[in-house]
């Protein structure tokens, strides 16, 4: 089934452009219409940004390209590999500023993104495989508003956010940065930043990702991580007709406790989150991700477990435990596995599929939460005597 069409804000520059669009720009410089595949290719299939490198064009096209400002829309300034497979890429924008982007092994159990080879669609036959999938994590924003207390990308603020052609631009380089025999399959809107802050950016970006013509991914295959921006999530569910996965970051049970780590919860609070979830228009056998992060002394006894479990009656969700990942700065902690299996166990128990989250790129700082702009000075902002 092709990806839903939602109606788009105009493209900020020649990346942006789907092909009907290039086809009228190229209209306009007197170039026949059917060039405009030929453009769009050369950068959302091939990864081509120099004009020159596209052989195909004639000169006088490529030289109104060059003229147009067609270029790469970041490079990479630093390249970690982590001991368990994961890549952490820092990203340089063409401002100078920077971002960071995660290339991820996939199969384990509370993955956002699992390897799979199910069919598209109910009767197509499973497609075989022939290369090794991973996932790659993508940031929408430099730095980010939301001020979760737990999480190292908003610590020094937003800064600014993302285009789509920076969006993009992430997944182009995942694929070029990948191994041999390994390929993006699975994309999680989950680095720096809050994806749905950045809307309009956002839905180019993931119309763009998902052309046939291009990067060709499926939406089944991206997942959309949000601290709960509940407007935004309706217009989502909407535009894309709840084909792309949702992941809703909860990390706590009472108004009380989730307004301390997570100040969006004062503007949306948690009823009308849930209530917000009961109503996206997830396609059948799908669920909706819980993001919750366990914080020591915080919200990780077996009652928020039972209370969870209360809360989330009646939706169609699986529950990621994370136990918190290391932030510099940051008086707050990870509580021991056996209190994280303690509350799986109580999830389990009230009927609702629950996975740990195993830890990954911990040594590179590119876990869960770890992303963080470069180099910024870094504000931890949290009451760690309140909500306990």
């Amino acid at each position: 089934m092709p990806a839903p069409r939602p109606e788009l804000v105009p493209p900020r520059g020649p990346i942006e452009r789907l092909p009907e669009e290039w086809a009228d720009v190229l209209a306009g410089w007197g170039q026949p219409r059917f060039r405009a595949l030929q453009v769009f290719r050369w950068i959302h299939l091939r990864n081509v940004f120099d004009p020159e490198q596209m052989t195909d064009l004639p000169k006088t096209l490529r030289a109104r390209l060059a003229e147009e400002g067609l270029a790469a829309p970041m490079e990479v300034a630093l390249f970690h590999r982590s001991t368990d497979g994961t890549r952490k890429m820092l990203l340089r924008l063409s401002d100078g500023k920077d971002i960071e982007s995660v290339l991820l092994p996939q199969g384990a159990p509370g993955d956002l993104a699992q390897t799979n080879d199910e069919p598209e669609e109910e009767g197509e036959r499973p497609r075989q495989i022939t290369f090794t999938p991973i996932s790659q994590c993508i940031s929408t924003q430099v730095g980010c508003a939301m001020g979760c207390v737990f999480c190292a990308s908003g610590v020094a603020g937003l800064k600014r956010h993302l285009s789509a052609a920076e969006i993009v631009g992430q997944v182009l380089i995942g694929r070029a940065k990948a191994d041999a025999g390994e390929q993006v399959r699975n994309v999680v809107l989950m680095g720096m930043g809050e994806p749905l802050h950045n809307y309009d950016a956002v839905a180019r970006a993931l119309v763009l990702l998902s052309h046939p013509d291009g990067i060709g991914l499926s939406t089944r295959r991206v997942t959309l991580s949000t601290s709960g921006l509940v407007p935004q999530i309706d217009r989502l569910g909407s535009d894309f007709a709840g084909l792309v996965q949702l992941a809703v970051s909860l990390h706590a049970v009472t108004d009380e406790k989730r307004s301390l780590l997570m100040p969006i919860n004062r503007k949306h609070a948690i009823g009308e989150l849930m209530e917000c979830l009961r109503r996206y228009p997830m396609p059948p056998r799908r669920r909706i991700t819980i993001e919750y992060t366990l914080i020591a002394g915080k919200n990780d006894d077996p009652r928020d477990a039972t209370a969870l479990a209360k809360l989330l009656e009646g939706i169609p969700v699986k529950v990621n435990l994370i136990p918190m990942n290391p932030v510099e700065g940051s008086p707050l902690s990870s509580p021991g596995m056996r209190s994280v299996e303690a509350f799986q166990s109580r999830l389990h128990a009230a009927g609702i599929p629950a996975f740990i989250r195993r830890t990954r790129g911990d040594d590179i700082a590119a876990a869960c939460g770890q992303l963080a702009l470069h180099g910024e000075k870094r504000k931890i902002r949290v009451d760690v005597s309140a909500g306990g």
